[in-house]
Parts: C-alpha cells; structure tokens; sequence
C-alpha cells in the first residue's frame, strides 16, 4: 500500500525516550558528535557535520542542526526503525507529533538523578505557558513546540537526507522529507519575471508555515528602569553597548579589549555570518561604563591584554563571559519588572532608535546592523504592538469625547426680509 494511503501510527501518548547526546568536542576539526545510548558516534551524522563544517559554516551550525538529528534519531530508536530505511509515512507521522506532542519537560541539571519528590516545585506566581507577558505582550514558552522550530526541524532533515542521497549512503532510496509536488521539477521562482517582485513558495511537503514575527523595543521608560536592576558595572556597560551599537548578543560578548577603541568611540566586533571584522559606534555613556567596569576588574586580577576577552565573570576563576550567563545576567533584571525581553530586543531597540533618527539614513543602519539586504528593514516599518494599541486607544477617547460632548444648537429658521420684499412687491426699508 503506498505511503499515502497508510493511516499511520497513532503517536498521540508517545514519549521521545531520553537516550542519547550531542557532545561538544570543542575541536574545531569536529565540534559535535551525535552519540547513541552506548556513547558511539552516529556515523551518517558525524559524515554531515564534517560537509557543513567543511562549506564553511560556523560552529554553531553542526550543534544547532545536530538538536533536530538527535530527536529524530531519538523517534527513530523508540520505534525500530534505521535511519536509511525511513519512509515518507514515517516523515509524516513524525512532523505530526511535533504538532501536537508537548516538549519534554527538562530537569535542571542541579535536580539531575535526583528522586522526583525530592525535586522542589516551580515558583508560585509564574504566568502559565503560552500566556502574553503583561509588561511586554509577548507570549511566555509553551508546551508545545513552536512553528518556528518545526520547520527548522523539517529543513535540516531534508538537507540531512538530500546529502546521503548525493552520496548513494546505506540503503537509502527516497528521501522522506520530500520538496512539495510543484517543487520537485524545478527550482523556486523558475519563471520569475525581473519586473515583478519574488514570490513566496512552499519548500517542504511537511514544513509548517511559519507566522512573521513583528520586532519589539523596549520602551525609553522600561529600558531606564532595566538599567537600574543592574548589579554591576560590567552588566551596565554591556546593556549600554547592546542599545547603542545593536551588535547580536554573541558578538559583542567575543569582542577583545584591544578592539574597544575610545578615541574613536567605536567597539570592534565579528559579524556572525560573514565573520568580517567591523567597527560600530557607540555612545559616550557605554564608554564610561566600560573604563568603570574595566578599572574594577583589573584590580581584581582579570587577565589584562589586547588580546584578551573584553568581558570576564565577576568572580574566580576568571573565566570569558558566555552567552548563557549573560543572558541569566539580563533575566534577573527582567524579573525585577516581571518582564520577558530577550537578549535580541535590545538589538531591536538599537534599530528603531536609528530608524527613528530622520537624518540617519536607512543604507548606514543596514551597515551598522550586518545585514545584506536592505529590504530587510521591512519589518521594522509596520506598526509595533504598543504603537497600535496607543492609536487604538487615542481613536476610543476621540469617540467618546465625540458622544460626551453637548450639541451645538443649530440656528432657528428664519426668512430674509429682504427676499419677502422682492416676492411681494413692497419697498425696501
């Protein structure tokens, strides 16, 4: 019976056993290894992070890519299946419970082996998942998995496919996460027509759509009161740096404290996907946050250099500052507000801050920001939540202004004397 016609496997109570790792090597040669229940590598996909590391990519890649390859490779060992001889209604079945399963609930690793009753129970007070933050309006993490990283999973296991396919690897015949039907024959936008702009086309058969997302800023109000949650100087200087520059989080946190250059007030960094060096400028204040931070610091014994890391931890072992910690590090601010911005809106702020700037012009943000196409700017100029709300609500008070206010009394009727002369035929008075 074709794949089509099968009705599947009823996947509504199945639990992705926790079997299974991917390992961080730190090798530049192999920085993830995706390792089975016994702790051996997963050839096929040690054999694809070796293609991406080879084309180039960052780091980064193989580990973000390998997160979907483990939970498919985790589906996979539950029901019996090996990897070459998946099938479409495997595919299917899988994107399907992506859909409607809920994400596995994960034990903090100070709770790890521990006896579920000795485990203590979340705070009381914390917004149910998926509901919108009442500071901010942005929905909190639910319990299911998102659009977003659906289709992030259906991409990396159809590209994972298409390369062993390429490379006639194992038994493999199809692959089961096959391009929709109108793709199969020829690539997106074939015929396209120069005068027209590109239109959108579905990749995956199963790749789910996936919502566009509008960017948010943090109010001038609600970022001074952020600031003011801040516990150090460090953390100051990088909130500062964050807004003025609108370098991403990871950038800015591998810069070097020779490529911080007060002079000429601006701060180098590498750009996440080209890995160009780039100076940004920023503002005097982030500056002087940084000498704070880097006087306090130095006394301490933080390793001084050019060549050194520009961020260190607060406390020994002097250790780089990473991205994790950084991120806690603005996460206790936000809940002093009781508030859910990321890292990132902070890059968003940086954007409309400069977009709001009339004598900025968009091609220099385009620059400032690293990004290689100016449409995408786009985004930013749709109306933020909080601007549609502020509209919306200005709009009801005119109304009911409107209504509240009495009725002018309209004039009483009355004839020209005039006129009533001319008709009757009497002289002007």
């Amino acid at each position: 019976m074709p794949d089509a016609q099968r009705p599947g496997r009823d996947l509504r109570n199945f639990v992705l056993p926790d079997i299974g790792k991917l390992l961080e090597t730190g090798d530049p040669w192999e920085p993830c290894q995706l390792l089975d229940s016994f702790g051996v590598p997963v050839e096929p996909a040690a054999l694809y992070f070796k293609d991406l590391m080879a084309a180039d990519c960052s780091p980064l890649t193989p580990r973000s890519y390998g997160m979907d390859l483990l939970r498919w490779w985790r589906y996979l060992w539950a029901l019996g299946i090996a990897w070459d001889r998946a099938t479409r209604e495997d595919a299917r079945d899988f994107m399907l419970w992506m859909k409607l399963a809920d994400k596995p609930v994960r034990v903090h690793w100070r709770h790890r082996g521990k006896d579920p009753s000795e485990i203590p129970p979340p705070r009381a007070g914390r917004p149910a998942p998926g509901t919108p933050n009442s500071v901010t309006g942005k929905p909190t993490v639910g319990t299911k998995y998102a659009p977003t990283v659906r289709a992030h999973c259906e991409t990396v296991l159809r590209s994972f496919y298409d390369f062993h396919l390429d490379r006639h690897t194992g038994s493999l015949l199809v692959n089961p996460f096959p391009l929709v039907r109108s793709r199969r024959s020829a690539r997106a936008n074939a015929h396209h027509n120069p005068e027209n702009g590109y239109k959108k086309e579905r990749t995956g058969l199963y790749r789910p759509k996936v919502p566009q997302q509008i960017p948010r800023r943090i109010p001038d109000e609600k970022y001074a009161e952020v600031f003011a949650g801040l516990r150090s100087h460090r953390d100051r200087a990088l909130l500062a740096f964050w807004v003025a520059t609108g370098a991403r989080a990871e950038e800015l946190l591998t810069s070097q404290q020779g490529r911080a250059i007060v002079g000429q007030q601006t701060i180098g960094v590498i750009r996440k996907g080209t890995r160009k060096y780039q100076e940004l400028p920023a503002t005097p204040d982030a500056f002087v946050w940084l000498r704070l931070y880097q006087e306090e610091a130095w006394k301490k014994g933080v390793p001084r250099g050019r060549a050194q890391p520009l961020w260190w931890t607060l406390r020994r072992p002097w250790r780089p500052l990473e991205y994790d910690a950084a991120r806690m590090m603005f996460n206790r601010a936000n809940e002093l507000l009781g508030a859910n911005w990321t890292l990132h809106d902070l890059r968003h702020t940086a954007t409309f801050l400069m977009l709001d700037d009339p004598d900025m012009p968009p091609v220099y943000v385009q620059e400032i920001l690293g990004h290689k196409y100016l449409s995408t700017l786009d985004i930013y100029s749709r109306p933020t939540r909080d601007d549609v709300i502020t509209a919306g609500l200005a709009h009801h008070a005119r109304q009911e202004q409107k209504r509240n206010s009495p009725t002018p009394a309209l004039p009483e009727p009355a004839y020209n004397p005039d006129s009533l002369n001319i008709l009757f035929g009497r002289p002007a008075t």
